[in-house]
This record gives structure tokens, sequence and C-alpha cells, in this order.
């Protein structure tokens, strides 16, 4: 088997090029970590909404909405050089097959 460790597509397992980048790629542990706070955050800002307590229902909204909006841009810089990073490989590697990214 060739040595792949430097080419982002997995050829070996998967004919998606993509497939599971976001689960194994550390790089993208703070945006999925931000996600889950962001909806814990929702969570707990709509409990406070219906128990009565209008401060803490906004404070909760609010940050839920700036950690999931942190946390999906963080994962979309992400991937967007996981393809960038494609680009230049295939570009690098002529001869090998390319298929554009479907994602």
């Amino acid at each position: 088997m060739p040595d792949t460790s430097r080419d982002p597509v997995d050829h070996a397992r998967t004919t998606r090029q993509h497939a599971g980048e976001t689960m194994k790629a550390g790089v993208n542990a703070p945006g999925l970590i931000a996600v889950g706070l962001g909806v814990l955050s929702l969570v707990v800002g709509l409990f406070s909404f219906a128990n009565g307590s209008t401060t803490t229902g906004v404070i909760g909204v609010v940050l839920a909405v700036l950690l999931i909006g942190g946390g999906l841009a963080w994962l979309a810089r992400a991937h967007h050089k996981v393809q960038l990073k494609q680009q230049d490989w295939h570009r690098e590697n002529p001869d090998a097959h390319y298929e554009p990214p479907t994602s």
C-alpha cells in the first residue's frame, strides 16, 4: 500500500472524499465543543424562560447564538482548509485521479 499520509483523501476506506472529517480531525474539536455548549446554553435559556427568569433566559439564548455561530464558523473554516489542502495536493500530483469535492 502506498504512503498516503500527505494525501488529504482517504482512498483506502471510502469513496467519499471527506467522510468522517469532522470527527477524525482534532482541529475540529473546539468547534464541536462550542456547538455542544451552545445547544446546552439554549436548553438552559429556554428552561429559564419557562420558569419566568427572563434575564437568565436572555443571557442563555444570546450565549447559545454566539457559541453555535462561532462553532459552526470554526468548522467551516477547518473544512475550507481541508479543501484547499486537497486542491494543492492534486496540483502537486497531476497523475492522481481527481474527483471534484462533493462537499
